[in-house]
């Protein structure tokens, strides 16, 4: 039989074209298998690709949050508190529209009214002041697992909202501070605490959605500066219940005090930023007094540059009310007054407003504030007290 050799060129083209079949069969193979079966070999080789996402990467991320939000719930949901509030027992009498009166009892029972977290093994708790503000009533917190305390001892801070509880305790498992003056605009952000004052160690995630903002806090009818300034917005699901818990970092770290909601709104909320209360907290370990902050004593409403042309008076805080026995009823501020100089310093929104110059003064220093009333300017001199409850 006569033997045959192919041509270099011929041989060339063969081994190419059956490497080519063997691939060809090979991706046909995958595609069938992946379709079918959902085995995924091509994924291997190729990043898959849906509307434009890269699915592999987008389920990684996915994953990864998920796994960060696990494992910050489960660990700091033990240092996480719900506090409680009973209110003396009493006889409530209404008026009946068909004839008569009739009663009800209000009071006796404990009631979940918000939320704290744990800064101390030994027995220190954070949450907001107007949590514990009735001071008539006891209060405890409850820990994750049931276990129930006494709150022993409030110290509470109204200019900021903020309050410490102490109880009887050791050995607590306490949260970790984290620094809140490097926070950024879309971090991811946890919140957890006692939701609607109903659903215990709730957790929701978010992001930061503003910071530096004002808030109003308390009422007119309250002696303490109504406004809340440089608190973290976020889009966190924060509610009624929720006041007092912490806004934690990725890493599990509290960055905020949760504080309020909008009213009106959808996923607003605010948080008291953390290096506050660690300010409050060095003063109240070293002291043993949470509050000796400089004190004047109104209720106030900063005026814009905006409101200021509009309604003919200069910028600065408006006095709603003068605390009845405070520094500023003492040197003469008057309800309607606008303090538009504090120590020489203008008072403008943009600047902070008299909250943010108050607190660099001491209890006992003497300021001079210069006042806006019908018309006129006077030059007032006051001297600060320290806070107290």
């Amino acid at each position: 039989m006569t033997n045959f050799k192919f041509p270099t060129k011929m041989k060339k083209f063969l081994i190419g074209g059956a490497i080519g079949l063997v691939f060809l069969v090979g991706i046909t193979g995958g595609a069938i298998a992946d379709r079918l079966f959902g085995l995924r070999p091509l994924d291997l080789l190729l990043q898959r690709q849906e509307q434009g996402f890269r699915v592999g990467t987008l389920e990684q991320r996915i994953l990864t949050e998920e796994s960060v939000v696990i494992d910050v719930a489960e660990r700091v949901s033990p240092s996480v508190v719900t506090v409680t509030i009973q209110t003396p027992s009493r006889r409530i009498l209404e008026f009946n529209p068909f004839g008569g009166f009739s009663s009800r009892i209000e009071g006796g029972q404990p009631q979940d009214i918000g939320s704290g977290f744990i800064v101390d093994s030994n027995g220190l708790v954070v949450t907001n002041k107007h949590v514990v503000s009735d001071t008539d009533a006891t209060y405890k917190v409850v820990t994750q697992d049931g276990t129930e305390y006494e709150v022993i001892q409030i110290s509470r801070d109204p200019s900021n909202d903020i309050a410490i509880l102490k109880i009887e305790a050791e050995g607590l498992s306490a949260v970790e501070l984290g620094e809140s003056g490097n926070l950024k605009v879309g971090q991811f952000v946890i919140a957890i605490g006692t939701a609607l004052g109903e659903f215990r160690h709730t957790v929701t995630t978010g992001v930061i959605s503003g910071l530096g903002r004002g808030i109003t806090a308390g009422s007119v009818f309250q002696g303490f500066v109504e406004r809340l300034d440089d608190v973290i917005q976020t889009d966190a699901a924060i509610n009624p219940g929720n006041s007092g818990g912490p806004l934690l970092n990725s890493a599990g770290q509290v960055i905020g005090v949760n504080v309020a909601v909008a009213s009106g709104a959808e996923n607003i909320g605010f948080a008291i930023p953390i290096n506050i209360v660690k300010d409050g907290l060095e003063q109240f370990k070293t002291t043993g007094n949470f509050l000796s902050k400089p004190f004047l004593g109104v209720t106030y409403q900063m005026i814009s540059k905006e409101t200021a042309l509009l309604n003919n008076v200069p910028q600065g805080a408006f006095v709603i009310e003068a605390v009845e026995g405070s520094p500023a009823a003492n040197a003469g501020i008057q309800p309607n007054d606008i303090i538009t100089k504090f120590d020489g310093a203008d008072l403008k929104e943009e600047n902070g407003g008299l909250a943010e110059v108050i607190s660099k003064k001491k209890s006992g220093d003497v300021v001079s504030l210069e006042v806006w009333r019908d018309g006129e300017t006077l030059t007032l001199s006051v001297t600060l007290s320290a806070f107290s409850d």
